[in-house]
């Protein structure tokens, strides 16, 4: 999975721990079943907690809680992330610039 889904889903799931699948899907832009992998993977990793909404009719209703480790690696993903969109932002500024000057030179 790669970072900017990690990154996406743990945040959604930190600000909503009551999010569906169906609204994590729509949020992160992928298919229910991408969705429902990703959390799984999570899961599996240990970042993420699902409980059953014990009193809730719906008996589908799950919370998803961020682990002590996945609060720990929400951290590094997003420093990762953050790198990445920045090197991404100077090479776009860098380019327009390029582009810029082949202008004017026209």
């Amino acid at each position: 999975m790669e970072d900017e889904i990690q990154y996406k889903l743990l945040k959604v799931l930190k600000e909503n721990p009551g999010v569906t699948q169906r609204e994590l899907a729509t949020r992160l832009g992928v298919s229910l079943g991408k969705a429902n992998y990703c959390l799984r993977a999570l899961v599996e990793k240990g970042w993420v907690k699902m409980d059953n909404f014990r009193r809730n009719p719906n008996k589908m209703g799950y919370v998803y809680l961020l682990t002590p480790s996945g609060i720990e690696e929400k951290a590094r993903i997003t420093v990762r992330f953050l790198r990445r969109k920045i090197d991404e932002f100077e090479a776009l500024q860098a380019e327009i610039k390029r582009l810029r000057a082949e202008v004017d030179l026209e």
